[in-house]
């Protein structure tokens, strides 16, 4: 895959849109009498659009799911279109493993994966161009070898693959359930039992749409976490977890649902700070090793990260 370059001397300027609103939009979602006079965006980029403040009423900012009453100027200022394909950039990557195939690499804390909405530079895509010539094509041009992902504030081991047979490959163990993926956590509480299963369904929270959710008897995608103890504590008890699916914020909130939150992750409702402790500005939770099949060779390959110094000095506060 050719790198992308984005030139740095050109600039989109916005015009800001003005709508109003009429009697007969009274009742409507802000958002959705947006999609309805402006459906050349998508909804998802409206709603973005509004949380950033780019969408005024009346002068004010408004909340996506703000109701009309009708009467209300509207203005909108659109936001530069993003990129549409990843470009390189000279960051720090920890690799730890390679080979024709593979790349398996040790992503930080505090790093998106791939460009989304607001994270257009200083990705792991990002990194990636610059330090490898050819990337697997299969995810496109924004995910280019992305095979699978880490939520940005979850440390460990990455793959990524360098050609389209490898990353079709690797999908298919993932889809298949044949790559071995454990993960250390430190969740609050004192967990009782020395192993545990959770299999409950996860889908996108109807009221936080930020968050996921794990209720049972509700419908969503099925998620199975089966965890074992390795320490405990008075207040926290550390984890190894291991992953049959892949579900958005399956550890998290699997975890959450039975009452031992991960340690930092306050959209789960862990506490901000833990008294006698210093701050953690990320998740206690990290990918510690994946093994999988070989691409080419179909041999067992795994792949470890050690804790990262930060969460080791957090035990150690312990």
């Amino acid at each position: 895959m050719n790198r992308a370059a984005m030139p740095a001397d050109v600039k989109t300027v916005t015009v800001p849109l003005i709508l109003a609103a009429e009697a007969v939009d009274a009742g409507k979602r802000l958002d959705r009498f947006l999609q309805e006079r402006l459906p050349q965006y998508s909804r998802a980029r409206l709603q973005a659009w509004i949380r950033a403040g780019r969408v005024k009423m009346n002068d004010s900012a408004g909340k996506p799911s703000q109701a009309l009453r009708g009467g209300e100027r509207i203005q909108v200022e659109p936001a530069e279109p993003p990129p549409l394909a990843a470009f390189a950039e000279d960051l720090p990557l920890e690799i730890l493993y390679e080979d024709a195939d593979v790349i398996a690499l040790n992503k930080p804390a505090g790093m998106v994966v791939h460009a989304g909405a607001g994270h257009w530079s200083g990705t792991v895509v990002n990194a990636l161009l610059h330090r490898f010539a050819q990337l697997s094509g299969v995810g496109g041009g924004l995910r280019p070898g992305i095979v699978h992902r880490l939520d940005r504030d979850t440390s460990g081991v990455l793959l990524v693959a360098r050609v389209d047979a490898a990353h079709r490959a690797l999908a298919a163990q993932f889809a298949g359930r044949s790559v071995e993926k454990v993960y250390l956590a430190l969740v609050h509480g004192r967990l009782k039992q020395d192993r545990g299963r959770i299999d409950q369904p996860i889908r996108r929270d109807p009221v936080r749409r930020t968050r996921m959710t794990a209720r049972p008897g509700r419908a969503g995608r099925s998620a199975l976490t089966e965890y074992s103890v390795l320490r405990r504590w008075e207040r926290f008890t550390l984890l190894e977890v291991r992953i049959a699916t892949g579900r958005t914020h399956q550890i998290r909130v699997h975890l959450s649902g039975v009452g031992h939150p991960v340690v930092g992750d306050r959209l789960y409702g862990a506490p901000a700070r833990v008294e006698g402790l210093p701050a953690l500005d990320r998740f206690f939770l990290h990918a510690h090793r994946v093994r999988f099949a070989s691409p080419s060779t179909g041999r067992q390959v795994t792949v470890e990260a050690p804790l990262p110094a930060e969460l080791q000095r957090w035990i150690e506060g312990l």
